[in-house]
């Protein structure tokens, strides 16, 4: 398993060693069950989950009260947000509705399209380019293009 199953946003090694921290949150997001499992280990699995996102709905709550109390500086991103709440100028063309779509897609350990690929890291460009510019440094210039301008989001 990987570090995932302890901390999935990484905070744990670098909270009280820096200033500055930046988190990239390529989680993805629970969805409500219509009829929950009904054998005992899907059903635990899913009791895992919940537990495992209530985890990470914690840490994410530390870290924005932390940088909002100016005890750290730094930006979060992630792959559900709206790049236009970050209120920079200028950001790469990412429409919400298609960012959602992106979102969903499953990043288990398989291979998946590369067009799908290529707009997924063009998707956590842009959004980790407004992150940056809104809350670490209003001064970088902003990017013209996306890695792959064949593949817009």
């Amino acid at each position: 398993t990987d570090g995932g199953v302890y901390d999935n946003l990484g905070l744990e090694s670098v909270w009280k060693r820096y200033q500055t921290i930046l988190v990239s949150d390529g989680g993805g997001r629970m969805k409500p069950q219509a009829r929950p499992a009904s054998t005992w280990l899907r059903h635990a699995y899913r009791v895992y989950d919940l537990l495992q996102r209530q985890i990470r709905s914690l840490r994410y709550r530390e870290l924005i009260g932390a940088y909002q109390r100016g005890e750290l500086a730094g930006a979060y991103w992630g792959t559900y947000t709206d790049i236009q709440d970050y209120g920079v100028s200028t950001p790469l063309p990412c429409p919400f509705e298609k960012t959602l779509v992106l979102a969903q897609v499953t990043t288990r350990l398989k291979e998946m399209p590369a067009k799908t690929q290529e707009r997924l890291i063009n998707w956590g460009y842009a959004v980790c380019d407004a992150a940056l510019r809104a809350y670490v440094d209003p001064t970088i210039k902003p990017p013209t293009k996306f890695p792959y301008p064949k593949s817009p989001i």
